[in-house]
C-alpha cells in the first residue's frame, strides 16, 4: 500500500479494464503504471498521452486526475497541440461534457492539458478501477482521433 491507502496493483487492475473500453482505438497502446498512476500513449507520441494518476491539490487533499497531456520541453510546442484540439472542443466536448477542462497542466506551467479531477478513489470499492478505466477511455476515443489529424 502507499501512504494514499492505494495498492501497487490498484493501477494495473486500471489498465486491464482500460484495454477493453479501448480496444477499437486504432494504433499500438504503449503503457506504464506506478503506485500513484497510469500512462497510455499511442504509437510513438509519449510526450502526447493519457493519464490516471493521483495528485496532491492545493488544499493538500489527494485527487485523481484523468485525462490527456501534452508534455514537450517547450511550453509553444504544447500550446500548439492544446491550440489544435481547442480547434475542434465541440467534437470532443461533446464526449466528455463539462468536467474536462482545458489549460495549463495543474503543478507545471509549461505543459498542457484536457483532463479532469476526481476524488482520489476507494482502494477498497472494486468498481472504482473500472470507472476510471472507462473515463480514461472516453478521454481517449475523444480526442486521440483528433489529436492525431
Amino acid at each position: 500500500m502507499t501512504d494514499d491507502g492505494i495498492s501497487r496493483g490498484f493501477f494495473e487492475w486500471v489498465l486491464d479494464a482500460f484495454e477493453g473500453f479501448a480496444s477499437s482505438v486504432d494504433g499500438q497502446l504503449n503503457s506504464s503504471s506506478h503506485r500513484r498512476g497510469l500512462k497510455v500513449w499511442y504509437d510513438d507520441a509519449k510526450k502526447e498521452h493519457y493519464e490516471a494518476q493521483l495528485i496532491t491539490l492545493s488544499t493538500g487533499d489527494v485527487g485523481l486526475e484523468i485525462g490527456f497531456h501534452a508534455e514537450h520541453p517547450k511550453d509553444d510546442d504544447n500550446q500548439e497541440v492544446l491550440d489544435r484540439l481547442l480547434a475542434h472542443e465541440a467534437a470532443w466536448r461533446e464526449q466528455l461534457g463539462a468536467e474536462a477542462e482545458a489549460g495549463v497542466f495543474i503543478g507545471a506551467d509549461r505543459w498542457r492539458r484536457i483532463s479532469e479531477v476526481w476524488d482520489a478513489p476507494d482502494p477498497d470499492d472494486p468498481e472504482s478501477s473500472i470507472e476510471i478505466a472507462a473515463r480514461l477511455a472516453d478521454y481517449v476515443i475523444a480526442v486521440e482521433p483528433l489529436r492525431r489529424a
